[in-house]
């Protein structure tokens, strides 16, 4: 299976196009060392949201690595931020600017056509139904586009990024009045920042429209807030229940701003 999918009952699905780790035996045999430690995964966050099941909400969770194909990218390949430094559908380098695949073995274009049917389209199928679903039976939804970064990327920001960064399409995505729902329940202990440096990817700027009642939201959180940032990547339960009351306030602040 290309995803992990649970459906439920609350409206409000759950995404996380990144926190696959797999990587097919035919694409990892083109790749280059550095690629294995797959560093840029968006680790643990079925486990982080693992409150989400007995909560009702729907929840799709990506098998494959970004090194594969990245879910949240347009399959035109367009750049989501013009003018600034982001990786692409099938990206050819880390978040650290090393060279993913051997030499002469990156993708053509035809293998990144096969990736994007094989790979991509499917958890956009399901996306999309989930969503529809939802819809016909609620009337509104919130889309829920969970991410996860290491605290300090040079590449893509300066020092170290606040702590919970909310993405809304510079407010086209959603209404404002969730935004402002959601960010309520934030412990005054975490930083925040509303559409700063990551202002939602593909999935957060498709299906976010607010007009046909379908709201679309991402949180990049710091993975320091729960992990550990260096190989092996550990999962650390004692920062975790830190903050994961705050994610299920939040998510829980969604559903009840959705419902009619």
């Amino acid at each position: 299976m290309d995803f992990e999918f649970k459906a439920g009952s609350l409206p409000i699905l759950v995404s996380m196009p990144h926190a696959g780790a797999d990587i097919p035996d035919d694409i990892a045999a083109q790749l280059a060392p550095c690629a294995l430690e797959r560093a840029d995964t968006d680790w643990h966050l079925p486990e982080l949201y693992g409150f989400l099941g007995e909560m009702g909400a729907s929840t799709i969770a990506a098998r494959w690595s970004r090194y594969v194909i990245d879910l949240n990218r347009p399959p035109e390949d367009t750049n989501l931020y013009p003018g600034m430094d982001t990786t692409g559908l099938c990206p050819v380098d880390t978040f650290g600017r090393e060279r993913l695949y051997l030499p002469g073995r990156a993708p053509s274009e035809t293998e990144i056509a096969r990736r994007l049917e094989s790979y991509w389209r499917p958890y956009h199928r399901q996306l999309r139904a989930e969503l529809d679903r939802l819809l016909a039976l609620h009337g509104r939804v919130v889309l829920w586009d969970a991410h996860s970064i290491a605290s300090r990327v040079p590449r893509f920001f300066e020092g170290r990024l606040p702590d919970l960064n909310f993405g809304t399409a510079s407010g086209a995505s959603c209404a404002p009045a969730l935004t402002e729902a959601v960010i309520a329940q934030v412990p005054k202990r975490f930083s925040v920042a509303v559409n700063g440096r990551f202002k939602g990817g593909y999935i957060t700027r498709n299906y976010g429209q607010p007009a046909s009642n379908i709201h679309a939201i991402q949180l990049e959180m710091c993975q320091c807030l729960y992990m550990d940032e260096s190989a092996p990547f550990a999962y650390r339960r004692d920062l975790a229940s830190e903050v994961q009351p705050a994610l299920r306030d939040m998510i829980a602040a969604a559903a009840d701003w959705v419902r009619p």
